[in-house]
């Protein structure tokens, strides 16, 4: 079993406001080519792990946009990864927004049940619920926007456990 270390949520939600209206160099910008949310995503939680999970086709990493996992960057391939995930790297479990923290993660979705965009929260005023929560993302950008201004049908709400090393 691997060793599990704190996740490093205020790693996480600082990366986040640093680079919600801009691109950090070091990794390319997907918002042409279907959207850059969950890469995004993936690199606030990577600040707040330092892990990355070279497991061909089911880990999650990056290095260059020709050599990176499917998780980096999918909607659905982050939320297996994270769910699923028991060697190496951040992992999440599925809950409620009442167990929402700083640096956890919020999938949108449609009626059907295709879920299409990520957040990070980066801010929670008061008890946690879609009006007192505050996300950060790219494609749309934005930095500490109420989760209660987005139009959906549904959301997953994944708190991140820790980090497998």
């Amino acid at each position: 079993m691997p060793q599990i270390l704190t996740y490093n949520r205020s790693a996480a939600a600082a990366y986040a406001k640093k680079w919600a209206f801009d691109r950090n160099p070091a990794y390319f910008d997907f918002s042409k080519l279907g959207g850059d949310c969950t890469n995004f995503i993936s690199q606030c939680l990577y600040a707040g792990s330092r892990v990355q999970n070279y497991t061909p086709v089911y880990g999650w990493y990056y290095n260059s946009p020709e050599d990176r996992s499917p998780s980096w960057t999918g909607v659905e391939y982050l939320y297996n990864f994270l769910t699923t995930n028991q060697t190496r790297a951040v992992f999440a479990q599925d809950t409620t927004a009442a167990d929402m923290q700083i640096g956890d993660v919020i999938q949108l979705g449609d009626e059907n049940g295709h879920y299409y965009h990520s957040l990070l929260v980066t801010k929670i005023s008061g008890a946690p619920r879609e009006d007192t929560i505050f996300v950060t993302t790219h494609t749309f950008n934005a930095y500490m926007r109420r989760l209660s201004s987005y139009t959906y049908a549904n959301a997953r709400f994944l708190h991140i456990l820790g980090v497998y090393v």
